[in-house]
């Protein structure tokens, strides 16, 4: 299996560019209102998004995506506006390197929701890397 077919390379590509955007949005937004450029990061996600499906042919036809799709992507789409906007807002108020890590306290709400929701299963040991993570989150956050 090639590196670039592995969850694991995706993911940690995924961390840089989360990384990255945090740094980026904190200047950007320093002399605006976050939800501007909130609003302004969505429209570049757009058309950089529909160029890439036009170059790889990848549109498909509305009604061809299942209604239970067209549902949970909606749902997501609108969790993600929240948590951009929040983010924005906190990252406006507060320091990046302080910022970030509180918003990953996400992993470990995924990591719950996944076992509740999804009956996921997590190790005495993936449980234990959970807390570690909350732990120093928490950590970072607020001392």
């Amino acid at each position: 299996m090639s590196l670039t077919a592995s969850w694991q390379f995706w993911a940690l590509v995924a961390a840089v560019f989360a990384a990255l955007t945090a740094i980026f949005a904190k200047v950007g937004i320093a002399e605006i209102d976050s939800d501007l450029a909130t609003f302004i990061r969505t429209c570049v996600i757009i058309v950089v998004l529909g160029a890439i499906l036009t170059v790889s042919g990848k549109w498909r036809h509305p009604s061809s995506i299942p209604f239970k799709t067209w549902l949970f992507l909606g749902l997501s789409g609108l969790a993600t506006g929240a948590s951009w906007l929040a983010y924005f807002r906190a990252l406006k108020l507060g320091d990046a390197a302080r910022v970030a890590p509180l918003d990953k306290l996400s992993i470990v709400l995924v990591a719950i929701f996944g076992v509740i929701f999804l009956g996921e299963h997590l190790s005495a040991l993936n449980w234990l890397g959970v807390t570690l993570i909350g732990t120093g989150a928490i950590l970072l956050a607020v001392f």
